[in-house]
């Protein structure tokens, strides 16, 4: 991936070297965030959240950052920036206005408006904040764990999470929010699904549309990408922790459907081409 002559974001906020102790933290859309995010990952929700009113800040202590992660912060700061670029420009031409989120960097655990999060949860969005978390170590784990090496598979991440603002900012997430509340488990997911797919589908416009303005893929970069939706799938995720499948219990899509989205959005380029909410067959 082309990255290096990129313009760096305003955006990123660095928390890296102090570590947020577990803060009282209320529940609400940032509790069903963070266990969807659990779920995922097949963790122990337990161990990410605390419930209750907020009643203290969290904790801080100082931590090393690795020397290495400095040119990854870089790397993570030029493609917000790109991703920003991209948004502003597909949002004028909807008649709207782009709003930049944040991204934090952070080292262990952190403190966010939807809740206190260990890095366990892996990068995630939060929609009471507008803001986008990652721990740098999570891409060691996706090189390690999940065999999807590459800049471009660490891309797809990030434009993922920045897809999940970009439904925050339509009203997607509110209203998949409000008819999950009223649905059953099953159904519930199923919606949880959907909204997944989505932001696959929205990562895929955006790397549409930033190589069409900036040429920023090289070659095997949407083989990298392909391959990070693959290995994060609900199935293969679930084979790997639990040692078998359920289907009922998706909230992010088989690895199949999330390849299917993301490279949707890849090769239209087109918003309207991401509507999972009304797809027969995802």
């Amino acid at each position: 991936m082309r990255w290096r002559t990129g313009r760096e974001s305003d955006n990123v906020e660095d928390r890296r070297g102090l570590r947020a102790g577990p803060a009282i933290a209320g529940g609400g859309i940032g509790t069903i965030v963070l266990l969807l995010v659990a779920i995922f990952f097949g963790v122990d929700p337990t161990v990410l959240l605390q419930s209750g009113s907020p009643v203290s800040a969290p904790s801080q202590q100082s931590v090393a950052v690795p020397a290495d992660q400095d040119d990854m912060r870089k790397f993570i700061s030029v493609v917000l920036a790109d991703t920003e670029d991209t948004w502003h420009d597909l949002f004028r031409r909807m008649g709207g206005a782009y709003q930049e989120p944040k991204l934090v960097l952070f080292t262990g655990a952190v403190q966010s408006a939807c809740g206190f999060a260990r890095a366990a949860v892996g990068p995630f969005y939060c929609p009471a904040d507008q803001k986008v978390y990652i721990d740098l170590s999570f891409y060691q784990e996706l090189r390690n764990r999940f065999r999807a090496p590459g800049d471009f598979a660490q891309a797809y991440v990030i434009a993922h999470e920045i897809g999940h603002h970009v439904q925050n900012l339509l009203g997607i997430s509110d209203k998949v929010e409000s008819l999950r509340a009223r649905s059953g488990e099953a159904e519930a997911n199923a919606l949880s699904v959907r909204l997944e797919l989505q932001a696959d589908c929205f990562a895929g416009v955006w790397a549409h549309h930033a190589h069409k303005a900036r040429q920023i893929l090289e070659s095997g970069d949407i083989e990298e990408g392909l391959n990070a939706a693959s290995a994060i799938g609900d199935d293969r995720m679930q084979m790997q922790a639990r040692g078998y499948v359920a289907p009922d219990s998706f909230t992010h899509g088989s690895s199949t459907q999330r390849v299917r989205w993301f490279k949707q959005g890849i090769t239209s380029g087109d918003l309207r081409q991401c509507d999972t909410f009304k797809a027969a067959r995802l």
